[in-house]
């Protein structure tokens, strides 16, 4: 595949700027810049009083409408149409006036147009329609509008078989892809040069691009070659973008570990670590009653160490019941219901209310292409549950399940609940071992009693060890998230996420009521209602 760039659609922007402000000090001399800069009194001037024609263009071919319809001004625009303006008049590219509206995201304009007669599919001679430009440019909302309600095509190739995701792909627009992806454009579209989507995201060293299109793909995307017998994988190399190369790598062995395990379980999800964790929790507990609590070589229990021991087998049992309900328990998925509230044969996406934050925040990442629906602003789509979760905090693999809105709070009563078994444990271990000193022969030790005389107390203290240490580490982790009402996922992509950044640009978590409410909340429903921000509107933000 050719390493140059694809050439992007330019248009007459480049070379007359504008910022769309009627009172800034600018020389308006013809019926070009009046529309371009929204002077609508000087416009009718030259319209109605010097009889100056809005259907001819200027000197480089653009036409009055174009620049109206660049600068998103629909009363100018409509204003030329109903005096001789052609909503279809191609500039020296055959680019139209909505092939313009396309490049800032003019809906308003765009509406216009189309009302008046313009053509969606109307291509320019690289055969880009307004669905290519808008992709180019990042203009998703724009591209969402025109597609669903003017049903412009958005999988429709170029003169270089490449479709808008394509696009998206190559300029980095993950928003974008989500929106093409959610409404099922070709993921596996070759164009001329055999690339996919995901080949130019990987060439162009786009993480976020990248991400989306490997976690909505299959391994089948990642095993394409274009024509020069590349993959993604192979082009992300060759370019140097070694985080893309790790990344599809690691994407290349989870999918291929995943269809194994399906094949192997003979179900769709994953086995994980479960039965791993469950044996060892019944096998230190069984090594605990054995060689700490009964051992004959040891002292005779006391009353005391009698209560303790049997607490810890108590706590154990706690354990493998709540280590049964997390694994077991809906971590939140989020219902298919949510996608929208009109008729189900409307277009999910043209009658979003966005001033209802419970269902739209403004962020284009909510929404999801594999499950197809919008999801609540802290939700995420696991790629191995495979559904969308609220509240998503990570997915366990020794749970074998997700941690979420549902079941966090039963996870954190788990690691509490091992904590403290381990903890327990240990220290009945400990004290029988101490107790034990005053029956060893001369020339013994302690160490020498435990090794040769009772090997299961080692290996009940190396399990009860490496259970301590990690439930304790992952317990703080928890509870330092639970006080401040912050996910694991949230603090590991808090750059990504605009609803955690402030006004300033500056990390600000909306959701931190404080840690005496956040942990009550925590406590009492096992969640917090995130409708309730401790600072104004989220609809401003975009990720």
């Amino acid at each position: 595949m050719s390493s140059s760039e694809i050439e992007v659609v330019t248009v007459g922007s480049e070379q007359k700027p504008s910022d769309g402000n009627p009172n800034q000090e600018v020389d308006i001399i013809d019926v070009f810049s009046a529309s371009a800069y929204g002077d609508f009194v000087k416009l009718r001037k030259f319209v109605e009083n010097d009889g100056v024609s809005v259907s001819q263009p200027d000197g480089n071919g653009y036409y009055p409408l174009q620049w109206a319809a660049l600068n998103n001004f629909a009363d100018i625009a409509q204003y030329i149409v109903e005096h001789g303006g052609n909503v279809n008049a191609k500039d020296n590219t055959e680019q139209t006036a909505l092939h313009w509206a396309a490049v800032r995201g003019s809906i308003v304009a765009a509406d216009v147009l189309m009302q008046n007669g313009a053509r969606v599919e109307a291509g320019d001679i690289n055969g880009y329609r307004a669905v290519h430009v808008a992709a180019q440019y990042g203009q998703t909302t724009f591209l969402n509008h025109i597609i669903a309600k003017h049903h412009a095509d958005f999988d429709v190739p170029d003169n270089d078989g490449r479709s808008p995701l394509h696009w998206a792909a190559y300029k980095g627009y993950a928003d974008t892809i989500r929106l093409l992806l959610f409404r099922d454009a070709c993921q596996g579209r070759q164009d001329k040069e055999g690339c996919t989507p995901l080949h130019w995201a990987a060439l162009r060293g786009h993480v976020d691009a990248c991400s989306v299109l490997v976690h909505a793909g299959t391994k089948e995307e990642l095993m394409v070659k274009d024509k020069a017998g590349n993959t993604p994988l192979d082009l992300a190399s060759v370019k140097g973008h070694r985080h893309i190369a790790v990344f599809l790598s690691n994407a290349r062995s989870a999918l291929s570990k995943r269809w194994k395990d399906r094949v192997c379980s003979g179900k769709g999800g994953e086995v994980g670590y479960a039965p791993v964790l469950f044996s060892a929790i019944v096998v230190s507990t069984i090594l605990f009653i054995t060689s700490v609590l009964f051992a004959p070589n040891l002292t005779k229990v006391t009353a005391f160490v009698a209560l303790w021991g049997w607490t810890g087998v108590s706590l154990a049992v706690g354990s493998l019941f709540m280590f049964a309900r997390c694994s077991s328990k809906d971590p939140g998925y989020v219902k298919t219901g949510m996608t929208t509230q009109s008729n189900a044969s409307e277009d999910p996406l043209l009658n979003i209310d966005l001033n209802d934050s419970s269902i739209w925040a403004g962020n284009w990442s909510q929404l999801c292409p594999t499950c197809k629906i919008i999801r609540p602003v802290r939700s995420k789509h696991c790629p191995t549950c495979k559904r969308c979760v609220e509240q998503f905090d990570h997915h366990c693999p020794w749970i074998s399940n997700c941690v979420g809105k549902r079941n966090k709070r039963d996870f954190v009563v788990f690691l509490c609940m091992g904590f403290m078994t381990a903890l327990t444990g240990g220290m009945v271990a400990l004290e029988r071992i101490w107790t034990s000193v005053p029956l060893l022969q001369t020339g013994e030790t302690w160490i020498r009693l435990v090794l040769l005389n009772n090997p299961g107390m080692i290996a009940f203290l190396v399990m009860d060890a490496s259970i301590l240490i990690s439930a304790a580490t992952l317990l703080s982790f928890q509870s330092i998230q639970v006080a401040r009402n912050i996910t694991t996922n949230e603090l590991a992509n808090a750059i990504r996420y605009g609803y955690l950044r402030g006004p300033d640009g500056r990390f600000r978590n909306p959701y931190n009521h404080g840690c005496w409410k956040n942990c009550s909340d925590f406590l009492i429903h096992g969640y917090t209602n995130d409708d309730e921000v401790a600072w104004p509107s989220l609809q401003h933000l975009t990720r």
